[in-house]
């Protein structure tokens, strides 16, 4: 199987824990990220809340429980609003969120939407402080002519309490709307990313950020490209990447210059002339990138393939892998319903080993970059159920059809895997499929 290599039956070892998340079908995922350690799953939504789902704690009667992920705490990051000046509705989607390393006993977490940026504190609460002196214990100021002795507070045991609080809002930085937030690996600074800037904040201040990339044209009717994406190496704090909707990608360091308006290293792929099209450019456009844990790849994802770049060459990819090559015949229906413009992300897994990303029909592929074999997957409430095996599913894309392949014309592309995520350090996976959450893992005997 590609996360653990592992042979099986023709299929691939995992199982779905124990049932997929059920939202309300307003509720569509927008957003899923690990925190560092894997023991927390945040999801964010279009109606601006955010769900933390906590890992269930290992039991010696139930060793395979241990991967189940139940509700931690769930609040409301983001509220609707109105840019009176500009007469704009500012949605409360949740674009990203990002967890900070944990520094203490409560977790902390960034979470965006199209303008502002805000940083969450989680924490647990099972005391409560009783005995005051100068209020009764329902919190009524006691007369202090009363008062004749003083008393100790004590702190009593009470229910666990998960409380969610805004502990900063990183507002008004941003003209167009942020595609994308990144903690550097000082813990200090981070970045947002919106289509023509990237500005660098200090996670302590909000009324001040820097700008480090402009590429907003002094005459708008210049502009050829927007930036779609943007991340920190995972080591070197001073460096970082951005994508732009021409394919192409822009290795920047801050000790250089304070605006980074000259790349240290520009990659792309030069164009066959012989594929060009009507689509090339739409196609070609990055819809998200990631350094590996390593910080030696970069992985990038178009809308029909996934590459791997070597930090080192940056004439041409290292690896590339067709998601849904059989959609170049259907680019046109695409482009006439909007699906073109679709933006997929893709992850790796712990090991840098595999790569993850989503397709049409709930299906996700997997690659394996080892034994560059490949598998695709479903992830659906009918083969959903406790610890059921997936079977990779194939797209006939003509001629006879075999008994357990699909028709490309018979794909659902309104149902679509645009956000996963993979634990950091165990074959655990997060697929949203639409308004589904759904965690695989491996199979347990």
């Amino acid at each position: 199987m590609l996360p653990c290599h592992r042979e099986t039956a023709g299929c691939l070892d995992v199982w779905s824990s124990p049932c997929p998340f059920l939202f309300i079908p307003a509720d569509i995922i927008s957003t899923v990220e690990f925190n560092p350690t894997g023991e927390l799953l945040a999801t964010g939504d279009k109606g601006g809340r955010v769900v933390v789902f906590q890992r269930e704690q290992e039991s010696k009667n139930q060793p395979h429980r241990r991967g189940e992920y139940n509700v931690y705490s769930t609040f409301q990051s983001h509220e609707p609003e109105f840019d009176y000046l500009k007469s704009l509705e500012i949605e409360e989607k949740i674009n990203k969120i990002r967890w900070l390393p944990q520094q203490n006993a409560a977790y902390f977490l960034l979470s965006t939407n199209d303008k502002t940026v805000k940083l969450w504190k989680i924490s647990e609460r099972d005391k409560r402080p009783e005995g005051y002196n100068l209020k009764d214990e329902d919190g009524r100021i006691r007369d202090p002519s009363t008062i004749t002795a003083l008393r100790v507070p004590v702190l009593q045991p009470m229910d666990l309490m998960v409380e969610a609080t805004p502990r900063r809002v990183f507002s008004n930085a941003h003209t167009y709307h942020i595609n994308s937030i990144s903690v550097n690996s000082d813990y200090e600074t981070y970045m947002s990313t919106d289509d023509l800037r990237i500005n660098l904040w200090n996670l302590e201040i909000t009324n001040r950020s820097f700008n480090i990339v402009d590429i907003k044209p002094a005459n708008m009717e210049e502009l050829t490209e927007v930036i779609t994406a943007a991340e920190f190496h995972p080591h070197q704090c001073n460096t970082f990447v951005y994508s732009s909707s021409k394919g192409t990608m822009r290795l920047c360091d801050m000790r250089a210059s304070a605006l980074c308006d000259n790349h240290s290293k520009f990659f792309e792929e030069p164009e066959d002339p012989s594929n060009r099209s009507f689509f090339s450019e739409i196609i070609s456009s990055i819809s998200d990138v990631k350094f590996s844990h390593s910080g030696r790849y970069l992985m990038t994802r178009d809308y029909l393939t996934v590459k791997v770049w070597d930090l080192n060459m940056e004439s041409k990819p290292l690896e590339t892998y067709q998601v849904h090559d059989y959609l170049r015949s259907k680019l046109c229906s695409l482009y006439e319903n909007d699906c073109i413009f679709d933006k997929f992300e893709c992850v790796w897994n712990g090991s840098d080993s595999v790569i993850m990303t989503g397709s049409y029909n709930n299906f996700f592929r997997m690659f394996d970059r080892n034994t560059k074999r490949d598998v695709t997957l479903e992830a659906s409430r009918e083969n959903s159920k406790p610890r059921a095996v997936l079977k990779p599913r194939k797209v006939c894309v003509g001629g006879k059809r075999r008994k357990d392949e699909i028709s490309v014309d018979s794909l659902d592309f309104s149902k679509k895997i645009l956000h996963t995520a993979w634990h950091p350090s165990e074959n655990i996976i997060a697929v949203a499929a639409t308004n589904n959450l759904y965690i695989f893992q491996d199979k347990v005997n």
